[in-house]
């Protein structure tokens, strides 16, 4: 089949447009579901054992709230405790560590994945499958959590 030369740049056109990154939605409720390498994970970053047994198979629930590039990510703990990081892809935001420490980073949107380097480990967020997947790396050491969707 041979396309005319007015669908021919229209591709073009099409191809050469920037790309936008918010056109994958995070948008939703995730309850966690399973976990691989936390014990290694949360050790090489210097977590305390308190904090490590704490969060060892904890339910927590994701809540990610998404326009555009701008997003919410609160974490809901067990307990009542919630912590929150508020981004826009490409602008530096003031972020917060699993264990509390405040430090500032520009997080990316990368081949459809949320991509933040946080002060010892690189985190990295993306839906697969209908599930939040995110992993998170340190000296060789990956962590992965999936959490599914709940609404």
């Amino acid at each position: 089949m041979i396309c005319g030369l007015k669908e021919m740049r229209s591709a073009a056109i099409l191809l050469c447009q920037p790309h936008h990154q918010g056109n994958m939605s995070f948008a939703g409720k995730y309850e966690f579901e399973s976990d691989e390498n936390y014990d290694d994970f949360v050790k090489k970053i210097g977590l305390s054992s308190d904090k490590i047994e704490m969060g060892r198979n904890c339910k927590t629930v994701t809540e990610v709230v998404q326009n555009g590039n701008d997003f919410t990510w609160t974490q809901h703990y067990p307990g009542g405790r919630t912590m929150t990081n508020s981004f826009t892809i490409d602008k530096e935001s003031d972020m917060e560590t699993m264990s509390g420490k405040k430090f500032k980073a520009i997080v990316k949107m990368e081949d459809g994945k949320i991509v933040a380097e946080f002060p010892n480990y690189r985190h990295t967020a993306e839906i697969s499958g209908g599930k939040l997947v995110e992993i998170s790396t340190t000296s060789g050491i990956v962590y992965k959590r999936t959490s599914k969707r709940i609404a």
